[in-house]
């Protein structure tokens, strides 16, 4: 059976609790708390006001997983509300007096914030504040005495559940004003006005009519009042129909971005920086060689330029003796003798002229050379320079707004002006900014180790639950062993109880034996006294199979019952291993699946250490 409360509000606020519903076969009746209704002749369930019947509490109160159920219920309920002190689900398995006293204080402080828990006689204050509220089932003043006993700890916990719903239902009404709900304004909605409330209490009235009848089902009520509320809110089927499609479509979108987001980016990133890495290294290899080789070539044509200038200034100074020999040759007047010497001069600085004129020709074309291989070398750092930036741009680590840049520039860029100096700083400014990427992929591994961790410490606390119920197990094999020693003592006892009727029947055999001896004394004696003993003798024996008969019906009944609790134990017993073996095989996968990625990831970091 599932019981609901609806409050009507702007948002409406639920609150249900969860019975497993009884099969409508069973002989188990109904109650209303609104007093009887006359329905007919054909009334299947009765009410509790006008009858002497006292209620039965419907839900699985003795059922582990509905208690479970309820605790996890108050605990959440506790943390949403600030609970001032601390509690676990697992001190809620068997609280102390003191600590339910604290949490009903509590909770019965959301209703009535002046309310103070008494000192005295709490045992009868508690089930009086409970009545009060309309609370419909008995809650004993000796359940009070001994809260965390495991057979008066669920019908207390019970009530605190019901206590947590009308806290609910309290908070929800408090937020709006019921009293003048049909008198609002225009702007209010149509579901704070009276259509609203005439059709909810018509479908109420209706579906309670129906339910005191017998009926578990309500689909056509519910149909007829969905009908209604669509013609008053007036539902566009076709806008419903379309933002269903819409929202399916999304949904669809929404699952496949989730399985894509599922595969291992950690993995990919890792492998990406691993390829950067490699492709950052081979690249500052090259930069250097050709740092060096640029270096190499700026030293000769600085060698080639000393050479040229020196050159240069050797023949103006030829130039400037040519022409002042000329200007001696023009003035004055020469022999044959130093004309002669003066051609033989002018050979030899012909040929000198000629030969630095070649030396210079050579220079030229030396330094033309090292220009075209210079050209060579920057294009070729221009083209690697390219690679890098795409690269670079492909990992989403240029420009600086990028997803993986973090805010970092990773771009180098080209200048005439650049020289080594500035090379190396723009070198270990990407350098350090690479390192920074490490630190947070280290960081990140770390995080993974914690919940490692984590999921290590769930399985130790999956192995104490194991043990916890090995423990349970022994117990109920110590019960049953002392069953057997019982049903063992009761056997000798009725062994015993054969040996001491059959004495008694050698006993009265003996005693026919002697009558018989005397019948030659008096035969009429003698036949009263045998009718005597034979009337005796069928008393006795009728006493002693009807005992015998009892004896074996109670230890029959006795064993079967055992035989019956025997297999229920050990069927619970079953299920609770295939239980705790299912979720022990799954957190010893899920962790097997983590450490193979911790192991990967320790790899790939070791070969990241190995090649820097």
């Amino acid at each position: 059976m599932s019981i609901s409360i609806f409050v009507h509000s702007k948002q409406p606020c639920f609150g249900k609790l969860n019975i497993p519903k009884p099969q409508s076969v069973t002989s188990e009746r109904r109650t209303s708390f609104f007093g009887s209704r006359t329905s007919g002749a054909g009334m299947a369930r009765n009410s509790t006001f006008g009858g002497t019947e006292k209620m039965k509490d419907p839900r699985p109160l003795h059922d582990k997983a509905y208690v479970q159920q309820c605790i996890r219920q108050l605990c959440e309920f506790l943390s949403e509300k600030d609970f001032p002190g601390s509690m676990s689900v697992k001190s809620l398995q068997s609280p102390s007096t003191k600590e339910f006293l604290k949490i009903f204080e509590f909770i019965y402080c959301l209703l009535d914030p002046t309310f103070q828990m008494p000192t005295s006689k709490v045992e009868e204050e508690v089930p009086r504040i409970l009545k009060d509220l309309g609370y419909p089932f008995v809650l004993s003043k000796s359940s009070m005495y001994s809260v965390g006993a495991p057979h008066t700890w669920p019908q207390v916990l019970g009530a605190v559940v019901w206590l947590i719903d009308t806290v609910k239902i309290f908070c929800c009404m408090s937020d709006q004003d019921l009293l003048f709900a049909d008198f609002s304004d225009g702007s209010t909605e149509i579901e704070d006005g009276v259509e609203f409330n005439k059709l909810f209490l018509d479908y109420t009235a209706e579906t309670y009519n129906k339910f005191m009848q017998g009926a578990d089902t309500f689909d056509e009520e519910d149909a007829d009042y969905l009908a209604k509320l669509k013609r008053l809110y007036n539902v566009d089927e076709g806008l419903l129909a379309s933002m269903e499609e819409k929202y399916r479509m999304l949904s669809d979108e929404v699952e496949r971005l989730e399985k894509e987001s599922q595969t291992d980016r950690l993995m990919v990133k890792r492998t990406e920086k691993v390829k950067l890495q490699t492709d950052l290294q081979k690249l500052q290899s090259y930069r250097s060689n050709l740092e060096s080789f640029k270096a190499n070539l700026e030293n000769k044509a600085s060698g080639l330029a000393e050479e040229l200038e020196a050159s240069g200034l050797q023949v103006e100074t030829l130039k400037q003796e040519e022409s002042r020999l000329q200007h001696i040759l023009s003035t004055q007047k020469f022999t044959p003798a130093d004309i002669e010497r003066i051609n033989w001069e002018k050979r030899e600085l012909q040929q000198t002229v000629n030969s630095l004129s070649k030396s210079l020709e050579q220079a030229e074309q030396h330094m033309w050379n090292e220009e075209i291989a210079l050209a060579k070398a920057k294009e070729t750092a221009e083209v690697k320079l390219a690679e890098y930036h795409k690269l670079a741009r492909k990992l989403k680590l240029i420009p600086v707004s990028a997803e993986n840049a973090c805010g970092h520039d990773f771009e180098i860029r080209t200048s005439i002006e650049y020289g080594p100096s500035t090379m190396v700083q723009c070198r270990t400014q990407i350098q350090q900014l690479l390192r920074k990427l490490i630190t947070d992929v280290d960081e990140e591994c770390s995080r993974l180790t914690d919940m490692k961790l984590s999921l290590e410490e769930s399985i130790e606390q999956v192995n104490s639950n194991i043990s916890d119920k090995a423990n349970d197990l022994k117990q109920l094999r110590e019960q049953i062993r002392r069953l057997d020693e019982q049903l063992e003592q009761d056997m000798q006892d009725i062994a015993h109880e054969e040996q001491r009727w059959s004495a008694e029947m050698e006993s009265v055999e003996t005693h026919r034996k002697l009558l018989e001896k005397k019948v030659t004394l008096g035969y009429d004696e003698s036949v009263e006294q045998l009718k005597a003993a034979q009337q005796q003798y069928h008393l006795v024996l009728q006493e002693t199979n009807e005992e015998r008969r009892t004896v074996v019906n109670n230890l029959a009944s006795v064993l079967t019952t055992a035989a019956n609790h025997l297999s229920i134990v050990e069927k619970f017993l079953e299920d609770q291993h295939k239980r705790v073996d299912r979720v022990y095989t799954e957190a010893f996968r899920e962790d097997e699946v983590d450490i193979q990625k911790m192991k990967d990831i320790m790899e790939s970091f070791i070969a990241k250490v190995n090649s820097m």
